[in-house]
């Protein structure tokens, strides 16, 4: 059995004349381990009443560090086993890239593809382009939502892009640290480069051309991703980076939107999830961030969004006019979210004219108008561009897309091995939704309801009442957990009815789930 300590643990127990480190570091062994297995609450207790040093320890004062960590381990390895072998295609903001912020994104990312993940990265070029072109005096222009590429700004945007490769390349160079591998053994394998990365000409692009009378210079769109290239890295367990340059066939790099090269690559490469990694949070308008959103809401948020905005209406994402609104409320920041009507056609997508297209099968594109939102538009139409991406790919095949505060530290991982994550996910499968409940929910619903049945806000109710009355219970599942329930009995003859047992669990609570029970059981 290992344990691990702090260095103040350490010093302590040195400090108290426990002898040198060799002599009081070893761990007593535990009879019973060996030969023959106990009940789990006697392991349990063994356990607990040893310490590092095989002192005594109170339980119900301090949780040992290890255990923590073993519960911790045990909690995320379902994750760990599902990603492993999955791609993700990964979209790096340019604020992100520019930003101290980058060293921990890319650190989680090299972390991620030691257990088996395959990356693909793409990173934002805006920002540097722009710097490049003010330093000499320029300024970049956009018309619409594109970038009008000359011969300035495609000679700075090529020149953003090498710098960024050999960057990212740098960051992802180093292993992990000598001192936590030195007790294992074997060390000389560890001083290898610690990640693998490749990169190439993997975007086949055309000009964007003239289009309502503009000429878009340099402009491109992108016509191919080359897949076998791309799948032959990733097997050969390199993290593959992808820049926004583009190729044309008569041998012209062009200046393509990393939206546009995410979503073909995350398409055509049929990835497991698309990551985008931001400079901020997606928020409601209570300042809360929104966890997860349907495709229905999202439907409309982009809906919304484009008619407030010039830029924005350039994407041209959801297709149709008529579709059913999603909501009960007049905007979907406020969170308030209804139960999401049968009646919406997921098929608007399909049907959509003048939108990114792709055969997945040969992997070539027609691109009409796409998801670019650059300078001052962007400032007024935050994450727009990422919103109508997650959209897009989840009509088409990319089961998750997760948009990730690059600023605030561990949330990639915290967003991949944790239920509710730390940033906003959209899902093209079933990931969260409301139904009514059934036998497998009672567990659930009991752990959902029971702090409040404690506390006396909610009337207590056997095993037995709760099991009588399921027909009654609405749920809100994610994930496969419930989060949150409440009891509709109907009084017929009065019309009205009874709500009980309404209960949200603790670390989902301001996210709405309340409103979205209500609006379940005024449907009912």
């Amino acid at each position: 059995m290992a344990a691990a300590a702090s260095h103040g643990r350490l010093a302590t127990a040195l400090g108290r004349g426990y002898g040198t480190v060799s002599d009081r570091w070893r761990i007593p062994r535990l009879p019973a381990l060996r030969g023959r297995s106990l009940a789990p609450e006697v392991l349990r207790g063994n356990l607990a009443r040893r310490s590092c040093y095989g002192s005594k320890i109170d339980r119900d004062s301090s949780f040992d560090e290890g255990e923590r960590f073993v519960g911790w381990f045990r909690e995320v390895w379902p994750y760990i086993r599902g990603h492993r072998g999955s791609t993700f295609v990964v979209v790096i903001a340019g604020e992100i890239v520019a930003s101290p912020y980058l060293d921990d994104v890319l650190q989680d990312i090299s972390l991620l593809h030691g257990l088996g993940i395959k990356f693909v990265l793409i990173p934002r070029a805006n920002i540097k382009i722009d710097e490049l072109l003010a330093e000499r005096g320029k300024k970049g222009k956009y018309i619409g939502c594109y970038r009008v590429t000359d011969g300035d700004s495609l000679e700075a945007a090529m020149e953003a892009a090498g710098m960024i490769q050999v960057k990212l390349e740098a960051k992802l160079s180093p292993g992990p640290p000598i001192l936590n591998l030195r007790r294992h053994g074997g060390i000389n394998r560890w001083h290898e480069v610690g990640s693998f990365v490749a990169s190439g000409n993997v975007v086949a692009a055309k000009r964007r051309g003239v289009v309502d009378g503009i000429d878009y210079g340099l402009t491109g769109e992108v016509k191919k991703i080359d897949v076998p290239r791309i799948r032959e890295r990733l097997e050969k367990d390199s993290i593959v980076i992808v820049s926004n340059l583009g190729y044309s066939s008569t041998g012209e790099g062009l200046n393509c939107n990393t939206h546009e090269v995410a979503t073909a690559c995350a398409l055509a490469l049929e990835a497991d999830k698309l990551i985008c990694i931001t400079d901020g949070q997606i928020v409601n308008e209570k300042g809360c961030p929104i966890r997860f959103i349907s495709l229905q809401e999202e439907d409309f948020m982009i809906k919304n969004k484009s008619k407030q905005n010039e830029a924005a209406n350039h994407v041209k994402v959801v297709g149709s006019e008529n579709y059913i609104h999603p909501f009960n409320f007049e905007s979907v920041e406020s969170g308030k979210q209804a139960m999401a009507t049968e009646a919406f056609s997921l098929g608007n997508y399909a049907n959509a004219q003048n939108v990114v297209g792709v055969d997945k099968f040969s992997a070539s594109w027609s691109i009409g108008q796409g998801f670019a939102i650059g300078g001052e538009e962007r400032m007024s139409t935050p994450y727009f561009a990422e919103l109508a991406s997650a959209a897009f790919v989840c009509k088409r095949g990319v089961q998750r897309v997760h948009i990730v505060d690059g600023t605030c530290g561990g949330a990639l991982l915290l967003d991949l091995f944790t239920r509710d994550g730390r940033g906003t996910m959209i899902a093209g499968n079933v990931y969260e939704g409301t139904r009514m409940a059934r036998d497998m929910d009672l567990p659930g619903i009991k752990k959902v309801i029971n702090p409040l049945e404690e506390s006396g806000t909610l009337i207590l109710r056997s095993e037995e009442q709760l099991r009588n009355e399921l027909d009654s219970f609405v749920v809100v599942e994610r994930d496969g957990s419930v989060i949150a329930c409440a009891a509709l009995f109907p009084f017929l003859e009065e019309k009205c009815g009874e709500v009980a047992s309404f209960a949200v669990s603790a670390e989902c609570r301001g996210q709405g789930q309340g409103d979205k029970l209500l609006g379940t059981i005024s449907v009912h």
